[in-house]
C-alpha cells in the first residue's frame, strides 16, 4: 500500500495521469476515441536539433531582438512585454498597452506555435509570424516607429547587434535591414512549440490522457467543437464567424470586415489554437471571459446553439488543460 501511495505522489507531481487511470484497461471505447482524434488532429512537429550555423545565428538574434525594448520608439516596449515567453507568450491581460500607455483593441493572442496558424493577428492581416512582427513595430499604439528606416537606423546604431546580423545575414552587404528584423524574430518564434500530453495521446499513448480527459476529448468532438478547432495546433486554421449560432453580444470589433471590407466578413475571426488555452486568460478578441469554464459555456451557445450540462462543460476543460505544453528549451535559456 506504502509503495502504491508513492507512485501515486510521483505521478501526481510529474503531473501524469490518476493512478487509477495507470493501472485500468484501455477499452474499445479508448482507442475509438483515438482513432477519430488521429483523424481530426495531428502531433505537434519537432523542432530541428541539426540547424545550419546560419539558422542558429538567426534563432539567436531573433531572441534577442523578441526581449529587446529597443525595438519600440520609447525603448519601453519588446515583443516579450505582451507575448510574454515564461508566461505562454502572452499577458494575461484584457487588452494590451502599447508604448505610450495607449490600449490596442484586441486581446493578445499567443506566440507558442504560432507560426502554424494560417494567418496572424486575430482578423489574419499578417501572412507569417515574420510579417507581424515587423507590423507591431510601425504601429503606432504598441512600438510606434513610423518608419522602416527609423527602425533600422535605431538598431544599426547598437553595436552588439553590427556582428549578430551579420552571423545571421552573411552573404547581405548591409545585414541591418528591416526585412531581416522580421526574418530574425521569426526563426525565433518557429522554436516556440509546446509539445504536451496530448501529442503523447496522439501518437498512440491512450494513457497520456486520464479517463475524465478522454471522456472530454469525446465530448468535444461529439458536441461539434472540433468542427473548427481541430489540426495540429487544435484551431488557428480558419476564420469563423463569432456568434453563428445566436448574436455574440459585443458586436463592436467587425473583424476580418476591418481588412477585406466584405460584408460577409462582419464578426469574423480568426478560431484561435486551444494549444496551452488553460494559460492563456482571459479569453476571446475582447478579453471578456474570465474563467476557461465560462469560456466552453458560452462557446457552446453561441457558436454551437447548445445549453452545455455543467458535467460536460467539467470534461472538456479538463481536456483543454492536457494541452498545456512544455516551456520550450529556448525559453529558458534566455
Amino acid at each position: 500500500m506504502k509503495q502504491l501511495m508513492k507512485i501515486s505522489l510521483i505521478l501526481s507531481l510529474c503531473g501524469c495521469t490518476a493512478l487509477k487511470d495507470v493501472f485500468s484497461p484501455i477499452t474499445e471505447a479508448d482507442k475509438k476515441i483515438l482513432e477519430e482524434s488521429s483523424l481530426n488532429f495531428e502531433p505537434l512537429p519537432e523542432v530541428s536539433t541539426n540547424d545550419s550555423e546560419i539558422s542558429k545565428a538567426r534563432i539567436d538574434l531573433g531572441r534577442k531582438l523578441y526581449l529587446d525594448p529597443t525595438l519600440s520608439v520609447n525603448n519601453q516596449v519588446s515583443c516579450n512585454s505582451c507575448h510574454q515567453l515564461q508566461n505562454y507568450g502572452v499577458d494575461n491581460v484584457e487588452i494590451p498597452v502599447g508604448h505610450k500607455g495607449k490600449n490596442g483593441t484586441r486581446n493578445t493572442p499567443s506566440t507558442f506555435n504560432a507560426f502554424l496558424y494560417i494567418a496572424q493577428f486575430w482578423d489574419g492581416r499578417a501572412r507569417d509570424v515574420e510579417e507581424q512582427a515587423l507590423m507591431q513595430i510601425l504601429d503606432p499604439v504598441h512600438m510606434g516607429y513610423e518608419t522602416q528606416n527609423d527602425v533600422v537606423k535605431k538598431i544599426d546604431s547598437i553595436m552588439i547587434y553590427k556582428d549578430s546580423f551579420k552571423k545571421a545575414f552573411p552573404t547581405d552587404q548591409k545585414p541591418i535591414k528591416f526585412r531581416n528584423i522580421g526574418i530574425a524574430i521569426g526563426a525565433f518564434e518557429r522554436t516556440l512549440v509546446t509539445p504536451s500530453r496530448f501529442d503523447q495521446f496522439l501518437r498512440g499513448d491512450i494513457r497520456a490522457l486520464s479517463k475524465t480527459e478522454r471522456s472530454g476529448l469525446n465530448t468535444f468532438t461529439q458536441v461539434g467543437c472540433v468542427s473548427c478547432h481541430n489540426g495540429v495546433a487544435v484551431g488557428g486554421g480558419m476564420y469563423q464567424k463569432l456568434g453563428a449560432a445566436e448574436e455574440y453580444p459585443n458586436n463592436d470589433d467587425l473583424g476580418l470586415y476591418e481588412i477585406t471590407r466584405n460584408e460577409d466578413d462582419k464578426y469574423f475571426f480568426k478560431v484561435p489554437s486551444l494549444r496551452n488555452v488553460a494559460q492563456t486568460g482571459p479569453w476571446f478578441h475582447d478579453g471578456s471571459i474570465k474563467t476557461l469554464e465560462t469560456a466552453v459555456r458560452v462557446m457552446g451557445r453561441y457558436q454551437l446553439g447548445i445549453e452545455l450540462k455543467e458535467t460536460e462543460v467539467e470534461e472538456i476543460s479538463a481536456f483543454l488543460k492536457s494541452l498545456t505544453g512544455d516551456i520550450p528549451q529556448s525559453v529558458s535559456s534566455y
